[in-house]
């Protein structure tokens, strides 16, 4: 999964993105408004996590913006504006959440977790599939009951086939939700990752449809 965070504190930036990516995210971080922006129209994200008080261009206005051109994309307001007229400013400019500083990691994490499973229309915090069970806030596999170990880039790829079950995700679709802009991608990465999870779970679980992508087609 991968997260814009907009954030211009510097100290506050940096301990996000490292939390996030301990959490199994692939998050490219920008410190001001007009750079946000020309990052959502370059790349594919997740979820957004937005500042308010943003030079260049303010947080609201990103999220007006995006709003007004018909993003459905999940935006969470992490700001130290915490009076009701704030948060119901937010809200209703088109904001998903909204949490005030200070905060706790554990607290944010969770938040992004029930955003991100809202979008998929899940109810359930665990994703399930036949005898497969992925918990998001535990980072764990479990297959019949026993638990499967995944590395994190493994884990990051088959929750996002189960995320997507029954559409066909690109290798550079993938990608995105493995690597941000500063990462080095080696060329077979995800060709790698797939022939794993299918040597550890079961060899039909993802198709390949040749010249278009992958697929955990969903259950008949």
């Amino acid at each position: 999964m991968r997260l814009l965070l907009v954030e211009d504190d510097e100290l506050l930036g940096n301990g996000l993105q490292v939390g996030l990516r301990q959490n199994g995210y692939a998050v490219d971080w920008v410190k001001d408004g007009r750079s946000a922006e020309l990052f959502l129209a370059a790349g594919t994200y997740d979820l957004m996590i937005l500042d308010l008080g943003l030079p260049a261009r303010s947080g609201l206005e990103v999220l007006r913006t995006q709003r007004r051109g018909g993003s459905a994309l999940p935006v969470l307001i992490l700001t130290a504006r915490d009076t009701v007229e704030d948060k119901v400013s937010g809200l209703d400019s088109g904001a998903d959440e909204y949490l005030v500083k200070p905060f706790d990691l554990d607290e944010l994490a969770a938040r992004i977790r029930a955003l991100l499973r809202r979008r998929s229309g899940r109810g359930e915090p665990v994703i399930r599939h036949r005898d497969l069970v992925l918990d998001p806030a535990s980072h764990a596999v479990m297959r019949a009951g026993r638990p499967v170990d995944l590395s994190p880039r493994e884990f990051a790829v088959l929750r996002q086939l189960l995320e997507n079950r029954g559409r066909v995700l690109s290798r550079a679709r993938l990608e995105q939700g493995l690597y941000s802009w500063a990462d080095e991608i080696d060329s077979n990465a995800v060709e790698v990752h797939i022939h794993h999870l299918r040597r550890k779970l079961w060899p039909e679980l993802i198709r390949t449809i040749r010249g278009v992508g992958y697929v955990i087609d969903k259950e008949s």
